[in-house]
């Protein structure tokens, strides 16, 4: 149990820093309302867990790269605080279009990482 949650730790503390490397980097190249970053790496996090989940990967690296590492890089709670920010600040076309497009295209991202996954593994 202690190994799992140092390997569970280590994969986190990774993902956090990707995710703020790329959070920063996203926010210089695109300074626009919509909230770019956060959609980027929620995105690009379902679609990588999809390719983990669909190669099925041993129980150890899933600790460490699926729930460490996915786990942090992702980031639902900002996704949810930039909502109500969108909302109010009366922002609605961005608010339905960050929502709408973040769970569509999650789900399609995730679909296709399993889809992915399961050809790189036969």
């Amino acid at each position: 149990m202690f190994v799992n949650c140092l390997t569970v730790s280590a994969g986190a503390a990774f993902g956090v820093l990707v995710r703020v490397l790329s959070t920063n980097w996203i926010k210089r190249q695109w300074t626009y309302t919509f909230p770019f970053a956060t959609f980027v790496i929620n995105i690009l996090g379902s679609l990588l867990l999809g390719l983990l989940t669909g190669l099925s990967v041993g129980s150890v690296f899933s600790l460490l790269a699926g729930t460490g590492f996915m786990g942090s890089f992702t980031t639902f709670s900002t996704f949810n605080v930039e909502n109500v920010e969108l909302l109010r600040e009366k922002k609605y076309k961005y608010f339905f279009s960050y929502v709408g497009a973040s769970y569509i295209l999650g789900v399609l991202a995730a679909f296709l990482g399993i889809i992915l996954g399961n050809l790189l593994k036969h």
